[in-house]
């Protein structure tokens, strides 16, 4: 089963002396890119917190972001108010001003507001840790989802293919016929005499080199393993686009060997479906 690197999850965490937002998104991208948004009281744990992200989702670009609101009451920031006094005298020995206008420029300096940072109390931690854990599971349940209707769009992709080759298989006999018909007609235009069994025997090396037999069951064959490939246990979204290259290399060759308009056009059509195929591989992890 496919899953896909877009997703989204989120969770609201009420904790006796704050509110903590989790929140999860992602997008495709060919490695890990993680984005990480925290209060500096947590930073510490940001090692921990990137291990286990990468290690469950895997690719992608990724946004994390983990918010706080204290509540009332509760303040994450002090007023020093001596200090702030000090440095509006000296603001007002140099530059008399109205108390406002000194006030905004004291909270300004250095130590006018303290920060109490305390070690993670944990406690706090392990809550906050188990929610992010539930955060990933809900992101991975999106990843999923959007796998699921990924693979629906593949599948119908690769079947309409497997017809098209098919059709292809059916006109090939005409194509072959109609070559012959082409040479033949092209050398009574020149009006000459020329040896039939030579003629013959360039004819068959001409067909030969425009024989698709090989292209044809190579074709079958790659199609039958994309869909093995995107039916089996793992997400592997650059293997199938390694086998999304091989099924175009040999729709490429049929379309080049075909000299056949009705041919040609079956080639475009698979070309269409291939294209839109590998846009969709982008996003698969």
């Amino acid at each position: 089963m496919i899953h896909s690197m877009t997703g989204y999850g989120k969770s609201v965490l009420e904790l006796p002396a704050k509110t903590i937002r989790l929140e999860l998104k992602s997008l495709n991208s060919k490695s890990l890119d993680l984005n990480m948004r925290m209060p500096s009281m947590y930073r510490a744990k940001e090692l921990e917190l990137r291990k286990l992200i990468g290690t469950r989702l895997g690719r992608g670009k990724v946004d994390f972001s983990l918010y706080v609101e204290f509540n009332k009451g509760e303040a994450p920031a002090k007023i020093n108010s001596e200090v702030v006094k000090n440095y509006m005298e000296q603001l007002h020995d140099i530059s008399p001003s109205a108390s406002v206008e000194l006030l905004k420029m004291a909270v300004r300096m250095p130590d006018a507001i303290s920060t109490d940072r305390e070690d993670i109390d944990s406690e706090e931690w392990a809550i906050i840790s188990n929610e992010v854990g539930v955060v990933l599971d809900r992101i991975q349940n999106y990843r999923k989802d959007e796998g699921i209707a990924l693979e629906k769009d593949f599948s119908k992709r690769i079947s309409n293919i497997e017809a098209l080759l098919d059709s292809v298989i059916d006109m090939d006999a005409e194509r072959i016929e109609h070559v012959r018909s082409r040479l033949n007609k092209g050398i009574s235009d020149l009006k000459e005499k020329i040896d039939q069994n030579r003629f013959e025997q360039e004819l068959i090396y001409y067909i030969e080199k425009l024989d698709i037999t090989e292209e044809k069951i190579r074709l079958k064959n790659h199609l039958e393993y994309f869909i093995k490939t995107l039916n089996s246990d793992d997400s592997n979204g650059k293997k199938l686009g390694f086998i999304s290259q091989e099924i175009g290399r040999e729709i490429n060759t049929i379309g080049s060997k075909a000299n056949f308009a009705p041919m040609q056009k079956l080639v475009v059509q698979m070309k269409d479906e291939l294209e839109k195929i590998k846009e969709q591989l982008l996003n698969v992890l």
